[in-house]
């Protein structure tokens, strides 16, 4: 038996068996003495039989000790070596190099299990079949791929199966120019590693969906949890955060769960799903124990990163974004958030960058709405106006119902001297978000101070103090002077006295014109 053969069955079995060549906690290489087993052994008696051994389920029993270890199931995935289909031979190692960065890549996610690629490699240049090579190496999912050279042009094609049955889960083609060799692999390996982990995710939340909740481990939980999340509405996200708290109760050392939870909370108040502040609290406590429990997970750096963000410690987040990109560089959504950290930082030619970033390793991410308005944020901080309402609509292409992307929208068209336009956005704005007001921005919206008085200015004009602009843009004018007069005192007043003012005058207004205008309700 050749010594690839030999680390392909150990890698096979460790793998049935919930272990790791890393890990090594139940399959351990012992130098110059081979391999052992080291895990607990249990033998199970069954009537009418000798030995229970030979009765026993592989898979179960593979279960059971990864239970008794304190492991958790993963869906597992093999690359296999990108063919070469150049007919050129100097070629070879460029589809190699892409299969291993691949490797290395998906290894740095947390939810996968992925098989090593001395394993992998075993089937380079065989024609192998889908359902055999998933069960010769105990995986659920394979990607393949081929790279084809022409001239100073490179195609770089992937696919995605699924190992069980064969079924195609997401395919791709990359057409480059063939300029700097090492900068392309690295692209293309981002690009192919940020795109299957929401295909996989996606079908690991199908899967858990058709089995009954009691039946599923901590990761089916997770997985179904964020079939729901990333729809990315109010009642798909207290559904996600019903299901994560239940993972958290039962599985209290499974990190995962606890910063999704963190992240899924702040979310919910940030999108204005849930009333700002009230989980905020447990959000953080959440963050923090997922630290505790594995300080390398990404998700656990990102989690604080956005508490840091809505709680308006800019500086804090940008480093805990940066900590969630050391670990997997091909962290979409820790790229949208870090964008919005720099552009409340006054560094928007960064923010767009690491956008663009965002955008090119990811076109397909269901958070693009918020990589838009991230970069609407740092066009509006630049005060490129045109540019921000620009990329506004594209957000609110994807998802018109956003509030903070209307306020955004009323800012920018309010500063770029878009009345009529600012008007019917408004109107728009105050059917999702009656109680809009300038107070409620200040508490709500987690903006730093520089970039709240340039955001409020822009509320202001746009109508937004909830007086004299309301007033003004339905046309009630018998009562526009006394708003304007109480308008002055409020902008001079300290932010308690802003608060009774306008509540005083709400209240007065209410009584004047009855409920003809939305939005005057604190």
């Amino acid at each position: 038996m050749s010594d690839s053969t030999l680390t392909s069955c150990i890698n096979a079995a460790r793998t049935a068996i919930g272990d790791s060549g890393e890990a090594q906690r139940l399959i351990r290489t012992l130098p110059r003495k081979g391999v052992r087993f080291v895990g607990l052994v249990r033998i199970g008696h069954s009537s009418g039989s000798a030995s229970g051994i030979g009765a026993a389920n592989t898979a179960n029993v593979g279960r059971a000790d990864r239970a008794s270890h304190g492991l958790i199931d993963k869906p597992s995935i093999a690359v296999l070596p990108f063919t070469n289909m150049s007919g050129d031979p100097e070629q070879e190692y460029f589809s190699d190099g892409i299969t291993e960065d691949i490797i290395t890549a998906l290894s740095r996610l947390p939810w996968f299990f992925v098989i090593a690629r001395n394993s992998t490699f075993a089937y380079k240049g065989q024609a192998v079949d889908v359902r055999r090579v998933g069960r010769d190496l105990g995986v659920r999912y394979l990607l393949e791929g081929s790279v084809r050279k022409g001239g100073q042009r490179l195609r770089i094609t992937s696919q995605l199966l699924d190992a069980t049955n064969g079924n195609h889960l997401w395919s791709e083609r990359y057409d480059r120019e063939l300029t700097d060799m090492f900068a392309l692999q690295d692209e293309i390996t981002q690009m192919v590693a940020a795109s299957i982990e929401p295909k996989l995710v996606a079908a690991e939340g199908l899967r858990a969906e058709r089995r009954s909740i009691d039946d599923l481990d901590a990761w089916d939980l997770v997985a179904r949890a964020l079939v729901h999340f990333w729809k990315l509405t109010a009642t798909e996200s207290g559904s996600a955060v019903a299901i994560l708290r239940q993972v958290v109760e039962r599985h209290p050392d499974y990190g995962p769960a606890h910063s999704l939870l963190a992240f899924a909370l702040l979310l919910s108040a940030w999108m204005g799903w849930t009333s700002a502040g009230s989980d905020r609290e447990c959000a953080s406590a959440l963050g923090h124990r997922a630290m505790q429990l594995d300080d390398s997970d990404p998700w656990a750096h990102f989690s604080l990163g956005f508490l840091a963000l809505t709680s308006r410690r800019t500086e804090e987040a940008i480093r805990y974004f940066e900590a969630a990109l050391d670990l997997n560089p091909n962290f979409a959504a820790a790229l949208d958030f870090y964008a919005y950290a720099l552009a409340f930082d006054g560094r928007s030619e960064e923010a767009i960058r690491r956008s663009e970033q965002a955008l090119r390793m990811s076109p397909r991410d269901p958070f693009n709405t918020y990589v838009f308005g991230g970069i609407a944020a740092a066009h509006y901080v630049a005060q490129r106006y045109g540019d921000a309402i620009r990329w506004i609509r594209e957000a609110m292409r994807l998802r018109p119902g956003i509030p903070g992307l209307h306020r955004m929208l009323c800012a920018s068209l309010a500063q770029a001297g878009q009345i009529e336009e600012t008007k019917a956005a408004m109107k728009v704005l105050l059917r999702l978000q009656p109680d809009i007001s300038i107070t409620w921005i200040r508490q709500s919206v987690p903006y730093p101070p520089r970039p709240m008085e340039h955001f409020v200015e822009g509320m202001r004009k746009a109508g937004g103090e909830g007086v004299v602009g309301l007033f003004a843009m339905y046309g009630l004018r018998g009562v526009v002077g006394t708003a304007q007069r109480e308008s002055r005192t409020v902008l001079a007043a300290t932010p308690a006295e802003r608060q009774l003012t306008l509540d005083s005058g709400r209240n007065r207004c209410s009584a004047e014109v009855g409920n003809s205008v939305p939005g005057l309700t604190s």
